[in-house]
C-alpha cells in the first residue's frame, strides 16, 4: 500500500498536488494544516496535533493502510515518515513560490475563502503582519530547501522512495503518469 508524504515550501502546491494524487490513487488525503489550525489562526497544541495525526493514519481507522499526507510539520515527522513508502518533494523555484504566495493570498482575500477551521485570510494579515504567508515564504524558503536535501538523502538510504519534482511541468507529468 502507498503511504505518501508530500513536502515542499509553503505555497508550493502541496495540498493541490496531494489531493489530485489521492483522487487518482483512490486513497485518503490528509492535510496537516487542517489538523493543525484552530479558529482565529490559533495553532493546536503539539500534543493534540500529534494525536490527531496518529488517529488519521491508524491502519484500524482506514479501509486500506494507504494515505497521502501533505505538510511540513516537523513535530509529526517521527509519526509519519517512518511509515512512508514515498516522499514527494515539490522543489519549485523561489520566484514561483513567491508568486504563488502573493496571487493565492490575493485570491483568498477577495473571495473570503474559508480555510482550515473556518479561518479567512485578511489583507492586513497578509501584507502588514509578522504572520504574513508571504513573509513566511521569504523567511523559510531557502532554509527548508537546504534541510530537505539532507533529510531526504537519509530517507532514501532507509528504503523510502524519494521523488523530487522541480517545476510545474514535472508535477503535471508525474500526475499524468500515475493516471496511466
Amino acid at each position: 500500500m502507498d503511504r505518501i508524504i508530500v513536502i515542499g515550501s509553503s505555497c508550493s502546491g502541496k495540498s493541490s498536488f496531494a489531493s489530485a494524487l489521492a483522487t487518482k490513487k483512490k486513497i485518503k488525503h490528509i492535510e496537516l494544516d487542517e489538523l493543525h489550525w484552530l479558529p482565529n489562526w490559533v495553532e493546536r497544541p503539539d500534543a493534540q496535533f500529534r494525536e490527531l495525526v496518529q488517529q488519521a493514519i491508524d491502519p484500524a481507522a482506514l479501509e486500506e493502510n494507504a494515505w497521502i499526507i501533505d505538510g511540513n510539520y516537523s513535530v509529526t515527522r517521527d509519526i509519519t515518515w517512518p511509515q512512508a513508502t514515498h516522499i514527494i518533494w515539490l522543489n519549485h523555484s523561489f520566484s514561483l513560490v513567491l508568486y504563488r504566495s502573493i496571487t493565492r493570498s490575493i485570491h483568498r482575500i477577495l473571495t473570503k475563502k474559508a480555510l482550515f477551521a473556518g479561518n479567512v485570510e485578511s489583507f492586513r494579515q497578509t501584507f502588514f503582519s509578522r504572520d504574513s504567508i508571504i513573509w513566511w515564504v521569504i523567511k523559510t524558503f531557502h532554509k527548508k530547501r537546504n534541510s530537505y536535501e539532507k533529510v531526504l538523502n537519509e530517507q532514501a538510504k532507509s528504503g523510502v522512495k524519494v521523488v523530487e519534482l522541480k517545476g510545474q511541468a514535472q508535477v503535471d507529468a508525474y500526475l499524468l503518469e500515475v493516471g496511466k
